[in-house]
């Protein structure tokens, strides 16, 4: 999945910026120069045995007993990047856009990132982010939303 593709084929307003490469979102967020709280990193987790993305500001750490709790799970765990490449095939490593459901994975946001009118996060490489309403981000990809960040 192309990123640009899906939100061309969606009828989604966005732009494409470009920047230097970058492997953490915080980096990428300070290259930028947008806050931390409007740039979103994607965090892939293991969930009683099924894989899930979770997507939270870049200023914040995910917070596996919340997510646990929110979803009823007896196990959460943090997936290493070793599976990255067979779960998203056509990203750079760690360069994992915010739509799980165009890889088959449930998709749950952090509430503290609806708290802007825009999100920016990383395109399916490290030197182009996409910048792109949140209301929309939204209307595509329907993610569960609880805090899962602190």
């Amino acid at each position: 999945m192309n990123v640009e593709s899906l939100l061309r084929s969606c009828g989604v307003d966005f732009d494409v910026l470009e920047h230097d490469t970058a492997y953490t979102a915080e980096q990428t967020a300070e290259s930028l120069h947008v806050p931390q709280g409007h740039f979103a990193k994607t965090v892939v987790l293991n969930v009683d045995g099924s894989r899930i993305l979770a997507v939270i500001p870049a200023s914040r750490l995910i917070d596996l007993e919340l997510v646990r709790r929110e979803m009823g799970a007896m196990n959460v765990q943090l997936v290493g990047e070793e599976e990255f490449r067979l779960l998203f095939p056509d990203c750079e490593l760690g360069a994992i856009p915010p739509f799980g459901s165009e890889y088959e994975l449930e998709t749950i946001v952090d509430d503290e990132l609806g708290l802007g009118e825009h999100i920016v996060f990383d395109g399916n490489n490290h030197r182009r982010a996409i910048y792109m309403r949140y209301r929309d981000f939204l209307r595509i990809e329907h993610p569960r939303m609880a805090h899962i960040a602190n």
